[in-house]
C-alpha cells in the first residue's frame, strides 16, 4: 500500500515526519461519518455529532467517504500495510452532514451549517469539507446560512478547505462550500503536476493537491482498497498539509497558516496568478515544515477575502472569470496552464475520484440529487 501513495514520496513526507507529524492539531472531516475501528485511525477519532441522524451518532459510515477522507489525513498505515496519511498523529473530529435516508439528504445544507459553526467551538483547527453541491445550488437563503457560518469560523481562528468539484471535463460550474467567500477552493493535480481534467476550474480554485490514483478504502459493501481520483482526496491532502505546518507553530490562526500554504505553494508556470486551473499553486508543506515558513501576516486577515472579489452569485464574479449562470461550460484547463512549478518534483496535487471511488462520492451525489428534487416538489 505504501508503495501506492506516490505522492507521499513526491511531498517528500518522510522528512517532514522527522519534524512534524500533525501532533497536536485535530482536524474536523465534515463528511458521511468516521469508522473509528479501521486499524489505521484506532485512537484517532474523536466522538464527534452527527447532524443528519443524531440517535446514529458520527461513528457510522455506511458509505465509506468519511472514513477514507480521514485515513488519508491521518492514518497511521503501520508497516506499509494501509492508509498512511499525511500527517499521520492528528486526530479527527467526525461531524456527519449526510445521512442515508431520504429525510437527512433534504437536511444536507442546514447540516453543514450547524457543523461548520460546531467546528468552529471545537478544538479543531482545519474544517475539512471533502464534498461540493455539484448538481444544484443553494438558494440565496441557504447561501447566506453557509456564510455566516464560515465567517463564524474564520473569526475563530479556522481554516476552512472544501473540494471544488469532480465535474470539470463536463462544466466548471460554482459548487459550494467551495464558493464560498473566505473558503479555500481546492483542485486536484495528477503525478505530473498537471491539473486533473476532471477538476473544476474558475475563480473559486484557490490551491491544488495530489487528487489521482489515490488509494482509499473502498467503502459500502466493497471489501479492501480502491484506487481513486477527486477534489475529495486532494481536499483531505492539503488539509494534511496544513496540519503539517500548524502542528510546528500552534500560535499561528488559520489566516496564517493558510498565507503560508499561498506563498510556499507551487506557481503554475504560465498565466496569471492566481490560475483558474491550480489557483496560487498546489501545496508544498515541506517548504515551510523544512525550511523557512516566510512571514505568516497578520492574524486577522484572510488572504483569500484580502486578495480575491466576492465569489457568491449576489455579488460580482472576480475579473475574467464571467458570473456563475454564464461561464458554467468554460473548458477544462489546458496542460500548460495547469501544471505547476514543483520544485525538483515536489508540487502539491490534488485529488479526483473516479472508477470504484465513484461509488463512494456518489454516495452524497444520490443526496444531493435527491434534494434538488425535494426543493423542485
Amino acid at each position: 500500500m505504501r508503495d501506492r501513495e506516490w505522492y507521499l514520496d513526491r511531498m517528500q513526507a518522510a522528512e517532514m515526519w522527522k519534524v512534524s507529524t500533525g501532533k497536536g492539531i485535530t482536524v474536523a472531516v465534515l463528511d458521511t461519518g468516521v469508522i473509528p475501528s479501521v486499524s489505521e485511525l484506532t485512537g484517532k477519532v474523536l466522538p464527534g455529532k452527527n447532524f443528519v441522524d443524531p440517535q446514529l451518532g458520527a461513528h457510522k459510515d455506511s458509505d465509506g467517504h468519511g472514513t477514507a477522507m480521514a485515513m488519508l489525513i491521518a492514518g497511521n498505515g503501520v508497516n506499509g500495510q494501509g492508509v498512511k496519511g499525511l500527517a499521520p498523529d492528528a486526530h479527527i473530529l467526525p461531524l456527519t452532514v449526510f445521512g442515508s435516508t431520504k429525510e437527512s439528504a433534504t437536511n444536507s445544507i442546514p447540516a453543514l451549517v450547524s457543523a461548520i459553526r460546531y467546528a468552529a467551538d471545537s478544538e479543531a483547527k482545519i474544517i475539512n469539507m471533502s464534498l461540493a453541491y455539484e448538481y444544484f445550488t443553494p438558494d440565496q437563503d441557504e447561501l447566506t446560512q453557509i456564510q455566516q457560518a464560515v465567517d463564524y469560523a474564520i473569526k475563530r481562528g479556522k481554516l476552512l478547505l472544501a473540494g471544488t468539484g469532480n465535474r470539470g471535463d463536463k462544466e466548471n460550474t460554482f459548487a459550494y462550500p467551495a464558493a464560498t467567500i473566505g473558503v479555500v477552493g481546492i483542485g486536484a493535480v495528477d503525478k505530473t503536476s498537471s491539473v486533473t481534467k476532471f477538476s473544476v476550474s474558475g475563480p473559486q480554485v484557490a490551491l491544488a493537491a495530489p487528487g489521482d490514483e489515490i488509494p482509499i478504502l473502498c467503502g459500502g459493501d466493497m471489501p479492501g482498497y480502491c484506487k481513486s481520483n477527486g477534489t475529495s482526496q486532494a481536499t483531505a491532502i492539503a488539509s494534511a498539509s496544513a496540519a503539517l505546518i500548524w502542528s510546528m507553530h500552534p500560535s499561528w490562526t488559520g489566516n496564517q497558516v493558510l498565507r503560508v500554504l499561498m506563498n510556499t505553494a507551487g506557481k503554475p508556470t504560465e498565466g496569471a496568478i492566481p490560475s483558474r486551473y491550480i489557483g496560487y499553486g498546489t501545496v508544498r508543506p515541506r517548504l515551510a515544515v523544512l525550511g523557512d515558513p516566510g512571514d505568516p501576516g497578520p492574524a486577522d486577515v484572510n488572504p483569500l477575502v484580502a486578495a480575491r472579489s466576492p465569489k457568491s452569485p449576489s455579488a460580482s464574479a472576480p475579473s475574467g472569470s464571467g458570473s456563475p449562470s454564464n461561464s458554467s461550460k468554460s473548458s477544462a484547463s489546458p496542460a500548460v496552464s495547469a501544471k505547476a512549478d514543483d520544485g525538483k518534483g515536489v508540487g502539491a496535487m490534488v485529488w479526483i475520484i473516479i472508477g470504484v471511488a465513484v461509488v463512494v462520492i456518489d454516495g452524497a451525489v444520490f443526496l444531493l440529487r435527491r434534494r434538488a428534487s425535494a426543493l423542485r416538489r
